[in-house]
């Protein structure tokens, strides 16, 4: 209702002002099954709500009497010059939340000088995406699946996209049970219930798009493993193929494979951040999935200061989880991250205005980023650090 009134009075545009009224507007234009699908933890949710209450927790020390003039949120994140130390995380089913979604992702994050991060499991391809962003470079999310020639297959094809980096998740050996998805019949098909259908139809802007695009299964699997060339041959082949038995062994194997850049992401323990440096890792995130994983683990954020001190200056370290504003990643940074990713709040920019979304969602955070750098006496990323917290 807030956002018809607002759209009458302003002529039918609504002026976006936070990310939490692009998840509003996100709501209302996404299918329900998929809107869940992103705004979801497993469980209780413990975990995925205490991400963001323990960077809420967190607050700034103010000083005046800086010279704040000369500012800049520029950065750099495994060696690439970025706007600032922000990149878009990779995120399943993100061609479900809008049409061609990573492309309008990838294409965001290309103009506005930040790393966008295809997942395994995009609906627009390896190749679509490169494509569409002109050779530009991106980086890629990695599974480790039973079948290790089609990782191997995987990673060449990501080699040949031009990615500059691989990242791979270590925490999806087995999956976390998220309610909103089994009740919402969220699987490979989705299941078109009568209440699914009916939602649906309520999505007339979603369902044009959707209809006029060819993307509309996972491009980086089917068509690229033998016999798997159709949705229901893939959700066959799929079921059998993430690996509990994952070990180290198998990073230092795609690591040789790989050749490049390869940030380890999963991390929640101080021995674990060990493990990936010796395994070969050129970076980790800390990160528990959005709390969509194990249910009860701590956030994102506490755990981030004991890994940072962990390691050292030998790995470069990023935070991943909760992030819904420009404050929230400055306090990551203070906390020692090198980098952040945004998951949520990039769908919910995707999913309210597509690709203008996105790019609306990366402008508020730097603004916040940004201003809220210089109210804390600070005028370059390099500058930040522990001392313009207080943690109550």
């Amino acid at each position: 209702m807030l956002f018809c009134l607002a759209a009458f009075l302003s002529g039918g545009k609504v002026t976006i002002t936070c990310i939490e009224e692009l998840r509003q507007l996100a709501r209302k234009r996404v299918p329900k099954m998929f809107y869940d699908y992103v705004d979801a933890g497993s469980w209780t949710e413990y975990s995925y709500r205490a991400n963001e209450a323990d960077l809420r927790r967190i607050e700034f020390r103010q000083r005046v009497a800086v010279d704040i003039a000369e500012r800049s949120t520029a950065s750099r994140m495994m060696g690439h010059e970025v706007a600032m130390p922000v990149a878009i995380a990779p995120t399943g089913l993100t061609g479900m939340i809008h049409p061609d979604g990573e492309i309008h992702a990838a294409r965001a994050a290309k103009k506005f000088g930040i790393p966008f991060t295809l997942s395994s499991m995009s609906i627009c391809s390896l190749e679509a995406v490169s494509q569409a962003t002109q050779g530009h470079p991106f980086w890629f999310q990695l599974y480790v699946l039973r079948d290790r020639q089609f990782v191997a297959n995987l990673i060449d094809r990501a080699k040949a996209a031009n990615c500059s980096a691989l990242v791979v998740t270590m925490d999806l050996q087995v999956f976390g049970q998220r309610h909103k998805d089994i009740k919402n019949g969220l699987s490979t098909p989705p299941k078109m219930t009568l209440r699914n259908v009916l939602n649906i139809a309520t999505k007339p802007r979603w369902c044009w798009q959707m209809l006029n695009t060819r993307h509309r299964n996972f491009g980086n699997i089917i068509g690229h493993v033998s016999g798997v060339d159709n949705i229901d041959s893939m959700v066959e082949w799929t079921a059998q193929q993430y690996d509990p038995r994952l070990s180290w062994k198998d990073i230092e194997w795609i690591k040789r494979h790989w050749g490049g850049k390869l940030i380890v992401k999963g991390i929640m323990d101080a021995t674990d951040a060990q493990l990936a440096i010796e395994a070969g890792a050129d970076a980790l995130i800390v990160s528990n999935h959005g709390g969509r994983q194990l249910d009860g683990v701590s956030s994102s954020i506490t755990l981030l200061p004991e890994i940072v001190a962990a390691v050292g200056d030998r790995i470069e370290v990023h935070f991943d989880g909760g992030i819904g504003s420009g404050q929230d990643v400055l306090k990551a940074i203070a906390l020692g991250a090198k980098g952040t990713y945004i998951g949520r709040s990039m769908l919910y920019g995707l999913g309210a205005l597509g690709e203008e979304g996105v790019t609306t969602a990366l402008s508020i955070i730097r603004n916040e980023f940004d201003l809220s750098m210089a109210f804390c006496g600070k005028t370059g990323v390099a500058d930040i650090d522990g001392g313009i917290l207080r943690v109550r």
